[in-house]
Formats: structure tokens, sequence, C-alpha cells
């Protein structure tokens, strides 16, 4: 039996995904002992208004699109699956069940790391799961920086937002320097963002 796989799962709704997660990704799996990232795309809330949040399958779709040729990325639906509304812990309890030879790290911003302990069953994760933090302009020191399960990754510093990105599309910007080219032509055909 060898040793198990190393996974670092990057949480968010990617709406859409952009050019920053892209690189976020591409560094934690080259620069870190991740042996793979997997994109875990967040299915809409039902208990939160989101009218400008695409379909759960066309964000995956624009995940799958973005990945194409990257062998270290992959991308997951396993939250469409599970109730709502979805807490990191029950996904990863999930994924364990399911890929019992995986290895799971969580992926996050400086900025999420210091609202961890606002997590629900944060010590959970913490004690079962190695945490890979990128840094975020707006980030402040915080009391986990120096906990051995916490991996701070000199990551480059990504000021792209997908907001910033949907206003642009609707007010007719020119965003494809911010987008995979095969994520913007699925935009632009399916005439996402424009309204």
């Amino acid at each position: 039996m060898g040793s198990k796989k190393k996974i670092g799962l990057y949480f968010g709704t990617f709406n859409p995904i952009h050019i920053g997660h892209l690189i976020i990704a591409n560094h934690m799996a080259n620069y870190t002992n991740l042996d793979e990232v997997w994109f875990i795309v967040s299915p809409h809330n039902p208990f939160k208004n989101k009218k400008n949040l695409l379909d759960d399958y066309a964000r995956l779709e624009m995940v799958d699109r973005a990945i194409k040729g990257f062998d270290k990325l992959r991308v997951s639906n396993i939250e469409f699956s599970l109730s709502q509304p979805s807490y990191t812990v029950n996904t990863l309890v999930s994924l364990c069940e399911k890929y019992p030879d995986h290895n799971f790290s969580l992926i996050m911003g400086g900025d999420n790391l210091n609202t961890f302990h606002k997590w629900k069953n944060h010590e959970h994760i913490l004690a079962n799961h190695q945490l890979y933090v990128y840094p975020r302009l707006a980030t402040m020191p915080g009391s986990l920086d120096n906990d051995e399960r916490v991996n701070l990754v000199g990551a480059p510093i990504i000021q792209i937002s997908s907001s910033f990105i949907r206003n642009a599309i609707r007010d007719k910007m020119d965003v494809r320097p911010m987008l995979p080219a095969n994520v913007w032509e699925y935009i632009d055909e399916m005439n996402y963002y424009s309204k």
C-alpha cells in the first residue's frame, strides 16, 4: 500500500472561474507537496437569494473548460448531492468516505483563515486536515499562522474578483484577459452575465 495521494480542495462558487483562480490552484499544485488540486463547485444555496449566481452545472462546465490541459487540476460536483447549506466539514466527511486512499487538505485565502474559528466544527477540520493558505492583500496576521497544520504558501496575490467580471460583462467591457479563452467563449456564446 503506497502513501495516500494528497489532494488540495479549492472551494468556491466560481461564478465565473477566472485566471486568478487558475493561478492559485496551479501554484498550489506545483509549489507544494499536493499531488492534485480539486475545484469544489459550491451549489446554489436555496436559503440565499443569489439572482446573479449561474446554474450549478453551468459553473461546473466553466471550471471543466478552464482546467483542460492541466494534469494536476480536477473539478468535483460532490456538493451538488449533499444537503444544504453545504458545510465544509460535511463535504470533507463525504470525500473521505468516497476516496479512502486520498488525503484531503483545504486551500483558502488568508482572509478565510482569520475567520476559520467561526466555521462549523473547525476544530475537527483542523485536527484531521492540513490548510494551505494563500495571501490576500487584506490579510492580517492571525492566531493560526503558526499552527503546524497551516501551510502559508507564497502564491501571487491576485486582485481579480468574479463580481468585478460579472459587472464588467454587464457593462459591455472587454474582460477577455481575465478569463481562460474557452471560458470567455462559453460565457459569450451563452450570453451569461450580460443583463
